[in-house]
C-alpha cells in the first residue's frame, strides 16, 4: 500500500511539474520584455504632475490571446536572417530606435514621469512599427470625415474626405522637465527618410502621422480622456476589398505581437470612412473598436503602438518581389527550424477563426462522416462603399452555369457524399463565412478577393482556382503556398470556363481525398 502511494505521489509531482514548466514558457513568450513597463507601473508621483481635466476611463478586461497549434514564439531580440520567411512573415521588426527614451533610461525615475516614443524597423519589409507611452491626440487636429456612419448615409462621399489630415501636433508625447519648453517635433526629416520611407505608397498616413508629433510640457497634457489600456492605431485604405482589409489584420496582429502586448489590445481607426460589413472581424480580432473623430476632446493613450500600412505587408509586397516560403507545421518548425519555410499565416488563420469561437484543433485527416464540402465562392453585385456602383467585375463570365453543372454532378456523384455550398458572402456574415472557409475540403472560385479567405483554411483544404486571361495574378497561388495548402488552377483562354473541364478537375482532386 506504502509503495502504491509513493507511486502516486511520484506521478502527481510529475504532472505538477511538466505543467508548471509549460506554462511558464508560454507566459514567457508572451512576456513583454520592453524596459518601460516598470516606469510606467509607478504612476503616483506622474499622475500628480499630468495634472488631468478630465475622467480617467476605467479599465476593462481585454480578450486574451487564444492557445493556437500554430503558434510560435515572437521576440524581436531574436537573430533573424535578412529575408528570411521568419524575417518576412514574423520577426523582422529587430532594430530598435528610441526617438524618446524612457524616464528610466535617462535616468529620470519616478519623478520625471514623462512619455517614451520608439519604432521597431525591419529591414526585410522596409517597415516600423511604432509605439509610445503617455501619448495624447487632439481629434480637432485630424482633418477627415467623422467615420464609423452607415452607408446609405454618406454615398458619393469623396476618399479624400476620409483619409486623415494631420496638423502639428494632432499627437503629442509627453516630454520631462525643460526638454519640452520648445514642443520640439519627435521625428526628424532624416529618421522619416530612413525609417519610414515613403516608398510606392501614394500617401503614407503613418508618416504623416509622426511628422505631427510634438513632446509637449506637463503642463499642455490636458486630457479629457485618459485610457490605460494599449490600443492600436490603424489607417485603412481598401477597407471594403477583403484581399487588402486581410493584409491590414495581419499587420495589426504583427505590430500586437512585436510589442508583446500580453492581451489583445483596443482599436482606433485612424480614417473617416463608414461602416464595412468587414468591420465585424476587426472586433471579434480585437478587445474594442472606436473611430478617431468619435473623441469629443483630447485623448491620452497610457500605450500607443501604430500599426504599420498594409501595403508593407509580406502578403502584399509578394504580388512585386519574390517571397519564397512555403507552409510548415509549427511543430516541425520547432524542431527544426528552416529559413524558407512558415508557420506565421496557419498562426494568424487560427487566430481569425478563434476570434470567433471556432475550435484551431481540427486537422482534418480523415474521410468527412457527413461528406466533403465542396464551396463554391461566388461573386455577386452589391455597394461596397460610397463611390461603388454596386456592379462587380466580371471573372467568370458563365459562373451561374458551373455552379448549376457542379450541382448536378454533385448530386449524381456516387463514390462518396459531396455537399456543394453556395458561397454568396455578400449575404453571409463574417462568422459565417469563417465558418463555410474551415468546414470546407475543397474551396473553388473565379480568381477575386473572396478568395482571401483561405487563411482561415484549415491546413488539409484544397484551393481550386478559375483564372480568366485577364487576372493572371498570384494573390491566392502564394497564400496557399505560404500556409502549405495543396493548389491547383484553371487558366482559361478568356473568362469562359468549360463546365466539363471544372468537373474533371474537381473529380481528380477528390479521388485523391479517397473520395
Amino acid at each position: 500500500m506504502k509503495r502504491t502511494r509513493w507511486r502516486l505521489l511520484q506521478i502527481l509531482l510529475f504532472l505538477f511539474a511538466l505543467n508548471s514548466v509549460s506554462l511558464v514558457l508560454y507566459f514567457t513568450s508572451h512576456h513583454h520584455h520592453h524596459d518601460e513597463n516598470n516606469t510606467s507601473n509607478n504612476n503616483s508621483v506622474t499622475e500628480n504632475r499630468l495634472r488631468l481635466t478630465g475622467n480617467r476611463r476605467p479599465k476593462h478586461s481585454l480578450k486574451p490571446w487564444p492557445i493556437m497549434p500554430s503558434y510560435l514564439p515572437w521576440s524581436p531580440d531574436q537573430k533573424v536572417v535578412p529575408r528570411s520567411c521568419e524575417a518576412y512573415f514574423g520577426n523582422g521588426f529587430t532594430r530598435r530606435i528610441d526617438l524618446l527614451p524612457s524616464a528610466s533610461i535617462r535616468g529620470a525615475g519616478s519623478f520625471g514621469g514623462g512619455g517614451w516614443f520608439r519604432c521597431f524597423y525591419s529591414e526585410t519589409l522596409r517597415s516600423s512599427i511604432c509605439e509610445g507611452g503617455k501619448v495624447r491626440m487632439v481629434p480637432e487636429r485630424i482633418k477627415m470625415s467623422r467615420g464609423g456612419e452607415s452607408l446609405d448615409e454618406v454615398v458619393g462621399r469623396r476618399e479624400e474626405e476620409e483619409l486623415p489630415v494631420f496638423e502639428d501636433g494632432a499627437f503629442e508625447v509627453l516630454g520631462v522637465g525643460g526638454e519640452s519648453r520648445k514642443r520640439r517635433r519627435l521625428a526628424s526629416e532624416e529618421f522619416l527618410d530612413q525609417y519610414v520611407r515613403e516608398g510606392e505608397i501614394m500617401r503614407h498616413t503613418m508618416r504623416e502621422l509622426l511628422k505631427s508629433v510634438r513632446i509637449v510640457e506637463d503642463n499642455e497634457f490636458q486630457c479629457d480622456e485618459w485610457i490605460e489600456e494599449p490600443t492600436l492605431f490603424v489607417t485603412r485604405f481598401e477597407y471594403a476589398n477583403l484581399f487588402h482589409t486581410v493584409t491590414d489584420w495581419y499587420s495589426a496582429y504583427v505590430s500586437s505581437r512585436v510589442t508583446g502586448l500580453p492581451n489583445r489590445p483596443h482599436l482606433i481607426f485612424l480614417d473617416g470612412h463608414c461602416k464595412a460589413p468587414l468591420e465585424q472581424t476587426w472586433k471579434a480580432l480585437f478587445s474594442g473598436l472606436r473611430y478617431a473623430k468619435n473623441f469629443t476632446g483630447p485623448v491620452c493613450f497610457r500605450r500607443a503602438i501604430l500599426s504599420p500600412l498594409g501595403y508593407e505587408t509580406a502578403l502584399y509586397k509578394g504580388l512585386t518581389e519574390e517571397i519564397n516560403c512555403q507552409g510548415a507545421s509549427a511543430p516541425d518548425l520547432w524542431q527544426k527550424p528552416d529559413d524558407q519555410k512558415t508557420a506565421r499565416l496557419s498562426e494568424f488563420g487560427e487566430i481569425i477563426r478563434a476570434a470567433f469561437g471556432f475550435p484551431v484543433n481540427r486537422h482534418r485527416i480523415e474521410k468527412p462522416a457527413l461528406g466533403h464540402n465542396v464551396l463554391f465562392v461566388r461573386r455577386e453585385d452589391y455597394i461596397a462603399h460610397p463611390r461603388h456602383g454596386g456592379k462587380v467585375e466580371s471573372r467568370l463570365s458563365n459562373e451561374q452555369e458551373v455552379f448549376d453543372s457542379l450541382q448536378k454532378w454533385a448530386s449524381n456523384y456516387s463514390e462518396c457524399k459531396i455537399n456543394l455550398v453556395n458561397g454568396l458572402f455578400a449575404h453571409m456574415s463574417m462568422r459565417e463565412q469563417v465558418r463555410v472557409i474551415q468546414d470546407a475540403s475543397v474551396i473553388i472560385g473565379a480568381h477575386g478577393a473572396g478568395l482571401t479567405h483561405i487563411v482561415s483554411a484549415t491546413p488539409r483544404t484544397v484551393v481550386l482556382e478559375i483564372i480568366s486571361s485577364q487576372f493572371r495574378r498570384p494573390h491566392f497561388s502564394l497564400i496557399a503556398q505560404w500556409k502549405g495548402l495543396e493548389y491547383h488552377a484553371i487558366n482559361l483562354p478568356g473568362s469562359y470556363a468549360r463546365p466539363a473541364v471544372v468537373i474533371e478537375r474537381l473529380s481528380k482532386i477528390l479521388r485523391r481525398l479517397e473520395c
